[in-house]
């Protein structure tokens, strides 16, 4: 399924290699500078998570909420991050293990004094005419990826381990690669997206929110697919539901393009009529036991603004009423909002919140709810 998804600048994938997204995270082979910690009102700008990486053969998708009181627990993690992902990617060299850490709205004002993200809030449900996309609970995302599974997994497990009894876990999803960078309704996924300095400029935050510049926001949702409905169709109908052809992977014309098309909906153009781009990282996901079939959607971008747009195109229509064709058969069941700040600022991050409900920036309070 292609969903909406903004990749940061990676190489470009070679004979349908995928093309990663923009994700901020903490690799093995990434050194993290050593700085001295600045106080709470300097600018937090520094090197950004591996959100630029290359797609993986394998990734986790792990979505928490943080418990009453567990806080400190998590901002202990924080800083262990990375030397996390080195201990464990040490063990497999060139195994490509990095995770990217994303911060909720909510568990943001519980983690750390100081400033906020500008444009970082909760996700916001989309209920169109037909179909409807959810908001879910998310604290924290861990997005781990690698070329084999154990590093993934082990990598998860130690985080959940220093985590124990203090967040509950409300997704995973375990995803893989399939076959020609193709989801499991047979098309290619992350044709679309930029590479090199288009996809830095698309996926990382810059001078419009200094104090966090270097970071960026990510959407995931969780999208169940209807193979047999799906199945049913004929190619030609399947093509139109895409606005690309199955086997090529050529984009249909405009001119001969379905209403509703998912191509079509998902291309977004800016005051300049230039294009607003996304960075996917979509991986498919299954449980034959459980009869799902499905795509993870996770969209890197350096403001949610852009994701957000594709969605309410797809579910409440552009124009109105003309809904996205594929969600007749792809039902998205999460949806969740992240802000994924640097690897400098989760090596050093703002102390925890004082009990007096100070915000940390001079006399400001956070209101009670």
């Amino acid at each position: 399924m292609q969903t909406p998804a903004v990749p940061p600048a990676r190489p470009a994938p070679d004979n349908g290699d995928p093309q990663t997204a923009i994700t901020s995270g903490v690799g093995h082979d990434t050194p993290v500078p050593a700085r001295a910690g600045p106080p709470v009102s300097a600018p937090r700008a520094g090197a950004s998570q591996e959100v630029l990486g290359p797609l993986t053969g394998s990734a986790i998708f792990l979505v928490v909420t943080i418990d009453p009181g567990g806080e400190p627990v998590v901002a202990e993690l924080l800083p262990d991050l990375a030397g996390l992902v080195r201990a464990v990617g040490f063990r497999v060299p060139g195994g490509g293990l990095t995770c990217v850490t994303g911060i909720g709205s909510d568990a943001w004002d519980r983690l750390f004094s100081g400033p906020r993200p500008a444009e970082l809030h909760p996700f916001a449900e989309l209920r169109g005419d037909v179909h409807t996309a959810p908001a879910t609970p998310g604290d924290l995302l861990f997005h781990i990826r690698a070329h084999q599974m154990d590093l993934c997994f082990e990598l998860a497990a130690q985080i959940m381990e220093r985590l124990a009894g203090a967040v509950t876990v409300v997704d995973e999803v375990h995803g893989f690669r399939y076959f020609e960078q193709r989801d499991l309704l047979g098309f290619v996924d992350g044709t679309e997206n930029p590479t090199g300095e288009a996809a830095r400029a698309a996926v990382v935050i810059g001078d419009e929110d200094p104090e966090f510049a270097g970071g960026s926001y990510v959407i995931v949702q969780k999208y169940l697919h209807d193979m047999r409905a799906w199945n049913a169709l004929t190619v030609e109908r399947q093509e139109d539901a895409v606005g690309r052809r199955k086997l090529s992977d050529i984009e249909i014309p405009d001119d001969l393009k379905a209403p509703g098309a998912h191509v079509a909906l998902t291309s977004i153009t800016g005051p300049d009529g230039e294009e607003r781009e996304i960075l996917r990282d979509n991986m498919p996901f299954g449980n034959l036991r459980d009869g799902e079939f499905g795509t993870y959607f996770i969209g890197y971008s350096a403001t949610p603004d852009v994701t957000e747009q594709m969605l309410r195109n797809m579910f409440l229509g552009d124009p109105p009423g003309v809904h996205d064709r594929l969600l007749d058969f792809s039902t998205a069941v999460t949806g969740t909002l992240f802000h994924v700040p640097t690897a400098d600022f989760l090596d050093d991050p703002p102390p925890l919140p004082s009990d007096d409900g100070s915000l940390g920036i001079g006399d400001l309070k956070r209101s009670a709810p």
